[in-house]
């Protein structure tokens, strides 16, 4: 699928808010309450619309009805359904070190040498800052690493790389699996 044609999650349901059909709903764009700037949300496929009212906010999530959602019940259903964005609906980046977080998914990993090291999965925000979970082709497994400007050091998304420098292991395991 080329960059242009990409879906990207804006929000999430996060719970139901109220009985009469209310949700909360977490953003994931730089303004929150941009979410019906782009047009009408989906799901991933593309297949179902979503028209939001945002009626207000609470403690990092905005307060929306959603058309069809009219009691608690159905609003407590759709918790954890993601609204999605079409790519080419957001608008273009003018500063050359911003972007969409989802242009890292697919990125070649390489050391300060230059050595390819792994490809870049996903991109997660647990609250605390952004994480990059790469797949490394020496094992196969995936890792997890703060994404700071200390761990990945150099972006380059027109070539398609970033650049990783491992952080020391502040943590060890002993061989009864306590960690040190």
């Amino acid at each position: 699928m080329n960059q242009s044609t990409r879906m990207l999650c804006a929000a999430v349901v996060v719970g139901a808010h109220g009985v009469r059909g209310q949700v909360k709903v977490k953003s994931f764009l730089e303004d929150p309450s941009d979410l019906n700037a782009y047009g009408p949300l989906t799901d991933e496929k593309g297949e179902q619309s979503f028209e939001l009212d945002i009626t207000g906010s609470a403690k990092g999530s905005l307060i929306c009805k959603i058309d069809g959602v009219t009691d608690r019940n159905r609003a407590e259903a759709i918790k954890g359904l993601k609204l999605f964005i079409d790519r080419d609906r957001l608008p273009e980046i003018a500063e050359d070190d911003e972007f969409y977080a989802e242009d890292l998914v697919g990125v070649s990993v390489v050391d300060s040498d230059g050595n390819q090291t792994g490809v870049v999965n996903a991109v997660f925000d647990f609250g605390a800052g952004d994480i990059l979970e790469v797949t490394l082709s020496k094992t196969g497994k995936n890792e997890l690493f703060p994404f700071t400007k200390e761990i990945f050091p150099k972006i380059d998304l027109a070539g398609r790389e970033v650049t990783l420098v491992q952080p020391d292991v502040i943590l060890s395991q002993d061989e009864d699996g306590n960690v040190h």
